[in-house]
């Protein structure tokens, strides 16, 4: 079963995203800004990371580039969500390091189909 954490500070999409993902296999583990992201990342090594990009205390950009700028953390599949859509959000995305992006409000099913190029439930 693979692991994913999901770093999003808004509790519906927590709530909706978590349970959908639960329902198809995935193990779920939740952080609320990107300083805890980055934490529960080097504690548990998730199999793949969904970042919400506005997040408090460190947002999801910051919370990328330092997980990929650390040779312990740098290897984790990140997937960038945000409500903003524009190409420029998701180039501004890729170079914080993302591996991946995807917009707000979440279309499962493209979500799914990114989510497992890097893993399977």
């Amino acid at each position: 079963m693979a692991y994913v954490l999901i770093v999003e500070d808004n509790e519906m999409n927590r709530d909706m995203l978590g349970r959908r993902l639960e329902r198809r296999g995935f193990e779920i583990e939740f952080a609320l800004d990107g300083q805890e992201g980055l934490d529960k990342m080097r504690e548990r090594k998730p199999d793949l990371v969904l970042m919400d990009m506005g997040l408090p205390v460190l947002d999801g950009w910051q919370a990328t580039t330092q997980a990929k700028e650390d040779p312990e953390l740098k290897d984790i599949p990140i997937i960038a969500l945000t409500a903003h859509a524009l190409e420029t959000d998701r180039q501004k995305a890729l170079a914080a390091g993302a591996d991946d992006f995807d917009t707000k409000p979440v279309d499962i099913k493209r979500l799914l189909d990114k989510m497992s190029k890097f893993v399977q439930a």
